[in-house]
């Protein structure tokens, strides 16, 4: 990947930032607080929304870094650059609705160069707090559909890779229903990988816009929020132990707010949780592997 292609993908990144921003602030009627910033690794954007009417924190950052040597969080899988001088770039979003009805969503999508070598990274999962078989087939059919229009059999492979990646291994449960994630993505070529890297990033407003406007007006009890801020602690967990973009983050010393942007305002952990059906519904039928675009 040469300086020309590496631009490319900066303004295309830069560019989904603010689309991004733009369409969940239309659907909150709050506008991003915006945060320009430099360091001595690099420069970004960090775009962020409180207490807002839909969201209880929505953020969307974008980040272009540089430094002399890989951190292991994007080396472990290539021990053969480990240490070497790199250049990253990516945006990185998450959103916690207000609305226990409403899931929390992540997406991310990113490049990495080392020399010669380079790859891409993303995806985007889903995280219910109640299961809705709809909500949940739209989500992946929507990754399914952008994907199948690059190859077929990249979706299959994307979508596996999030249910085991996703997971919680000290619960033994899925974060969520998953999605699609890749990472070490350099197949075939540039053009290529950066078209299916643009795919991903494209669909996730036509994958979660719609489950949002669905979804957050519905009305919910106080014993269902605290449900709500129960899950919301697995996530925690899930961000802070086994996540490979928060520690790539903090071991190459990037800003502490914008990585911890991805966490819950509020949420709880409690010695016996709050279930009813419907609680116990989410565990044992979502929160499994499932063919949801079948």
């Amino acid at each position: 990947m040469n300086e020309k292609d590496m631009d490319l993908v900066r303004t295309y990144l830069f560019s989904l930032q603010e689309t991004l921003t733009e369409a969940l602030a239309a659907i909150d009627g709050r506008e991003f607080v915006v945060d320009t910033w430099r360091s001595k690794l690099g420069s970004g954007r960090s775009m962020s929304l409180e207490s807002g009417a839909v969201f209880d924190r929505a953020g969307v950052n974008f980040s272009n870094v540089a430094g002399d040597s890989l951190p292991k969080a994007a080396s472990s899988r290539r021990p053969n650059i480990a240490g070497k001088s790199y250049e990253a770039a990516g945006v990185s979003l998450v959103a916690h609705p207000k609305n226990p009805h409403c899931p929390t969503v992540h997406m991310n999508v990113r490049v990495f160069t080392v020399g010669d070598v380079w790859w891409f990274g993303g995806g985007m999962d889903l995280t219910p707090y109640y299961g809705y078989e709809d909500d949940c087939r739209h989500f992946h059919l929507t990754c399914k559909e952008a994907l199948d229009a690059h190859d077929t059999a990249l979706y299959p492979q994307f979508k596996q890779r999030c249910d085991e990646y996703f997971y919680i291994p000290h619960r033994q449960e899925q974060r969520g229903i998953g999605g699609v994630f890749f990472d070490d993505f350099d197949e075939e070529s540039y053009s290529h990988a950066f078209a299916v890297v643009r795919a991903v990033g494209d669909a996730f407003l036509p994958a979660y816009l719609p489950i949002v406007k669905r979804r957050h007006n519905m009305p919910y009890s106080e014993c269902e929020l605290l449900w709500q801020q129960y899950r919301r602690g697995r996530y925690v967990e899930f961000n802070l132990v086994c996540d490979r973009g928060t520690l790539f983050g903090l071991q190459s010393g990037g800003r502490t707010e914008a990585i911890l942007m991805s966490l819950p305002p509020l949420a709880r952990w409690h010695q016996a949780k709050p279930q009813g059906d419907l609680e116990m519904r989410l565990e044992k039928e979502f929160l499994l592997p499932r063919d949801w675009a079948k």
